[in-house]
């Protein structure tokens, strides 16, 4: 059974930080990529960053570029998402999703595997 468990959400003022985990289990998490979408009240579902199997390819929404960190421990199968600078506009319910194809995609049909979500609130 697989399973992608987010942990870290909740409440912070802008400009302040947080960190998200995602635990995973079964799936060969070194053989999937790891990616993290995020959506606010009323919106799609955008993607935010993705990191490759083996860390060597990162890409990332511009609007999180030097804000966010996405990184990887394949020894623990978790994935993290560090946010710096937060602002009201990063609200929302974050998902940490897996895809098992060689590619670093950015747009949601490309993950096979999700997470039930963490929600994060920032308020101004």
């Amino acid at each position: 059974q697989v399973q992608l468990a987010e942990s870290g959400g909740g409440s912070v003022q802008a400009g302040e930080s947080m960190k998200l985990s995602c635990v995973v289990s079964g799936i060969s998490f070194d053989r999937h990529t790891m990616g993290w979408f995020r959506q606010a009240p009323g919106r799609d579902r955008e993607f935010v960053a993705a990191i490759s199997q083996n860390s060597g390819f990162i890409n990332k929404h511009d609007s999180v570029k030097g804000r966010f960190t996405i990184y990887r421990d394949n020894a623990k199968s978790t994935v993290y998402l560090q946010m710096d600078s937060l602002t009201p506009e990063d609200t929302g319910v974050y998902y940490c999703a897996a895809d098992g194809n060689l590619r670093v995609g950015i747009t949601a049909d490309k993950y096979e595997y999700w997470g039930q979500g963490t929600q994060v609130s920032v308020s101004s």
